[in-house]
């Protein structure tokens, strides 16, 4: 995947499945042609599965799908169009970070780090919980207490309270 699309790979993987299933059914047909059996169609109980998807659970699946495109839309858009400044300004922030990232990685190596840090880091919390939570915890209050300066500061950023 470092070297081709995603369709490429998607392409080879299927022509790959496709050219053992033609070979099989191809090997099934000479068997039965040789051994003059009535065996049938390799793949006849594969064949005669129900794939087909219960309309309720596509509708279930959709309506959330819906509601977290609409959340996200609406998250967006209050960001973009600088509801909150402060807000708006660390998102901005965050972007800037997201350059920088996306400079010194490429996408299947940050596929890679999420999936080395997906199983090893509940391992690595595991062992050291108290200095984590410590550590954490400082942090956090730390931020706070900036983020509460820079929200005092800046006029622009509070929302007027209306009675």
């Amino acid at each position: 995947m470092a070297y081709l699309s995603l369709i490429s790979v998607v392409a080879y993987t299927s022509l790959t499945v496709l050219s053992g299933t033609i070979t099989f059914r191809i090997y099934k047909n000479i068997m039965q042609a040789v051994q003059k059996s009535q065996d049938g169609h390799p793949f006849k109980d594969i064949l005669e599965l129900d794939t087909n998807l219960p309309s309720e659970k596509v509708h279930e699946a959709t309506d959330v799908i819906i509601q977290q495109i609409n959340s996200t839309i609406s998250e967006l858009k209050r960001l973009f169009l600088v509801e909150d400044l402060v807000d708006s300004v660390k998102f901005g922030c965050l972007l800037w970070c997201l350059t920088y990232l996306g400079s010194w990685f490429n996408g299947l190596t940050l596929v890679i780090l999420a999936v080395v840090a997906l199983f090893s880091l509940p391992k690595v919390y595991e062992q050291n919980q108290a200095q984590i939570d410590q550590y954490v915890g400082l942090v956090r209050s730390q931020v706070n207490d900036i983020m509460s300066k820079v929200k005092a500061s800046l006029p622009i950023g509070n929302k007027e309270k209306t009675q």
